[in-house]
């Protein structure tokens, strides 16, 4: 406010203490309270009596938030937002902001938060303030995680950044925005304490996706690692490394029983709460990653992913010792803790007992303080510890520790595809000495693994069709998922090779739907070309070529050549008319002042036989010259007196040779047009290869959803249908 600043830096939590106005906060809350009131006269009787005490308690607490505010002592002044003068406001890390309160009628929507951050409101108002007094154009954000898991993470971004977009469209509103978009189902997950598990409602399907993802585009400048083509170190062999491990025969045994536990809650033999789908499948990944997770006196299997892993850490310890590379070991499942059989401890002292020193081996767990963190990421940048371990949220974003990496060990399968970029992202970095490195993934055959691994390749792909430049699929799966369903676990239980089948036709089918949706926006545009841009070309080719031909004649009447066969120099200005060139050029430059405040071209003169026209342009603060006859020819002026004039010459004089270079751009365009008429007509070439694929898919999933009881067998026809007719009695009922 009293300095004389362009650009201030400022932390997060510095930010959040420059304070908005009372009056400005107390309208931000009567806004909250109004919402709320709607909301809850929309509700009809059918409406969960929970969801209306929510909405209750909500608008109570916001009155109480307000009365504080108004009735509060009389404070010291201080400087405010909006007394500081600032215009603009560039926000890094912006996913960190994602907690803004939603107002509502559905509760407990993953990524959708009904309760309010500080920091999140605070931003928020003042993104509203910058929007007032910008047109909306004061706001610029930064993250490399815009969507990190859920889809439903695009309407918070709206809300910072489209507010106004969002209100004109009548999308303001969450429930509005998630009708237009979304579909919703209500699933089991882990409790925050992790002992028990209770519902929670998440999208499970997006639509109208081209149409939300055209909007966020307004806003949004997407720029992906392989558009930017960063200098980071390329991957050995093109690709992450897939090192497939065999089962145990007790792993084996223990998916099988998966199975059969999957079949006691399909026929509801259990209640949701001694087990459930998501226990099952958490099982499931802590078997994959070693049996003595699930029971510690089981056996250590030589060729477990933990014993491969260690071995395969050694090796590259051994083989980089001169350089002192470094490796890095992401576990999330397994996480050190005392007098608990743990993967890491189990990992350190297999290092240990190999020949690594202890010294060289660390956990990102020991490094609990910032300062401790400092000092570790700084040895291991050193080379003085080589072998670094820790989980995806403590080792993941802010791990700089690039410089001397040359593995990284992915030893289970996190569940979000952010999880994994961010992972990777710790050594596919600018600043690694290495110009090639290992990404190795730890995958034991017939457990969750595998199919894990894909259905995180699937969200990836999702989120990379979302955050790219193509049109994406009109429809998809949510990503926010945490357990596999009945049928996946009893295929993998079963070892059912058509589940294979299924992953790699969900591949090819996400791969045919995006470049059918590509194909069809493709010939949308065409048709389009067709019907109006290339006739209209066409025919603005035809008006140039016939008036630039009138205007050649006229250059060509109005033109005098002396005996050396020179162009005789004639030019009007105002009134008088000039022969001599300089006296010209600065009378020309003189007159420049009267196309200042003028929105038009403002006519000083002839030239060539043609009305002479100067236009100033605010945007550059250019001036132009312009010849007007038949058709309008324009130059831009300089600060050079006989420049100026040599400038207007070459106009004039090139006006005859256009209509050569008219006439070919009107045959190209000819020539364009028809070819796109039969371009138009082609049909989608992989359109067969979609049908059969999509048949086939729907095949597979009727099969892998059957169960013995759904089968009907030859030899009891009539009594099995009477069965089933008596089951779906008993379900209609």
């Amino acid at each position: 406010a009293t300095g004389n600043y362009d650009i201030v830096v400022i932390g997060h939590s510095q930010f959040e203490k420059i304070p908005l106005s009372d009056a400005r906060k107390a309208e931000f809350i009567r806004k909250q309270i109004d919402e709320l009131e709607m909301q809850l006269e929309s509700m009809d009787n059918s409406e969960s009596r929970l969801t209306v005490k929510q909405l209750e308690s909500k608008k109570k607490q916001l009155k109480t938030k307000l009365s504080n505010l108004l009735d509060a002592p009389k404070r010291d002044d201080v400087v405010t937002f909006e007394e500081l003068g600032a215009d603009s406001l560039m926000v890094d890390e912006a996913h960190n902001f994602k907690n803004l309160m939603t107002v509502t009628k559905m509760h407990n929507i993953a990524g959708i938060s009904t309760t309010e951050s500080q920091k999140a409101s605070d931003l928020f108002m003042k993104c509203q303030y910058l929007d007032e007094i910008t047109g909306a154009r004061g706001v610029t954000f930064a993250t490399g995680t815009p969507i990190s898991n859920s889809m439903t993470e695009l309407y918070t971004m709206q809300r910072y950044l489209q507010q106004n977009t969002l209100e004109r469209n009548g999308l303001a509103n969450f429930d509005s925005w998630a009708a237009t978009f979304g579909e919703t189902v209500t699933a089991i997950e882990l409790a925050p304490e992790g002992t028990g598990y209770r519902t929670k409602t998440r999208f499970a399907r997006f639509f109208n996706l081209p149409e939300l993802m055209a909007m966020f585009k307004e806003c949004a400048d997407i720029q992906t690692a392989d558009m930017l083509k960063l200098p980071v170190p390329a991957l050995v062999g093109g690709k992450p490394t897939n090192i497939q491990l065999k089962p145990s025969e007790i792993q084996k045994q223990m998916v099988a029983e998966l199975g059969e536990r999957a079949d006691k809650i399909r026929n509801k033999m259990v209640k949701p709460y001694e087990d459930n789908m998501l226990k099952i499948t958490n099982d499931g990944r802590k078997l994959a990653l070693d049996q003595r997770l699930i029971d510690p006196d089981l056996p250590d299997d030589p060729d477990s992913k933990v014993n491969i892993c260690v071995g395969k850490i050694f090796e590259i310890w051994e083989q980089t010792m001169p350089q002192r590379s470094a490796q890095l070991v992401f576990c999330d499942l397994s996480t050190p803790k005392a007098g608990v059989f743990n993967v890491y401890d189990d990992m350190k002292a297999k290092l240990i007992e190999r020949g690594i020193p202890e010294t060289e081996i660390a956990f990102i767990h020991e490094a609990n303080t910032d300062a401790r963190k400092t000092e570790l990421f700084g040895k291991v940048r050193s080379g003085a510890v080589r072998v670094l371990m820790g989980s995806t949220a403590k080792m993941g974003a802010g791990t700089n520790v690039q410089k001397r990496l040359i593995a990284l060990h992915h030893l289970d399968v996190p569940w979000r595809p952010s999880d994994i970029e961010q992972r990777e992202g710790r050594i596919l970095r600018q600043g690694n000495e290495n110009k090639e490195v290992y990404v190795f993934r730890y995958v034991t055959e017939g457990t969750f693994d595998a199919y894990s691994w894909q259905l995180i390749e699937n969200k990836q792909k999702f989120i990379g069709q979302i955050m790219t430049s193509k049109s994406p699929a009109r429809s998809c799966d949510d990503m926010d998922e945490a357990a596999l369903s009945y049928a996946e676990v009893k295929a993998l239980a079963a070892g059912n090779p058509l589940i294979k089948e299924k992953m790699d036709l969900d591949v090819q089918l996400t791969r045919l739907k995006t470049l059918k949706a590509a194909h069809d926006s493709q010939r949308y545009e065409l048709e389009n070309k067709i019907a109006i841009g290339f006739p209209a070309e066409i025919r603005k080719c035809k008006e140039q070529i016939e008036n630039a031909t009138v205007d050649a004649a006229t250059v060509k009447e109005h033109s005098v050549v002396d005996a050396d066969g020179k162009d005789v120099f004639c030019i009007q200005l105002e009134k008088k008319v000039y022969y001599e060139k300089e006296p010209a050029g600065k009378a020309l430059l003189g007159l420049l002042g009267l196309a200042l405040n003028s929105e038009k071209p403002v006519p000083i003169g002839y030239f060539k036989g043609m009305e002479l026209q100067i236009q100033h342009l605010p945007f550059g603060n250019e001036y132009h010259a312009r010849l007007a006859g038949s058709g309008t020819y324009s130059t831009q002026l300089g600060a050079d007196v006989l420049g100026n004039l040599t400038r207007l010459s070459n106009l004039a004089n090139g006006i005859e040779p256009s209509i050569e270079k008219t006439r070919n751009m009107q045959i190209q365009l000819e020539q364009q047009l028809a070819s796109a008429e039969e371009e138009v007509k082609r049909p989608f070439p992989q359109a067969t290869e979609l049908t059969e694929k999509s048949k086939r898919l729907a095949v597979l999933e009727g099969l892998l959803n059957m169960n013995d009881k759904d089968i009907v067998t030859d030899t009891e026809p009539e009594q099995q249908c009477q069965t089933d007719n008596r089951q779906r009695g008993q379900e209609e009922r």
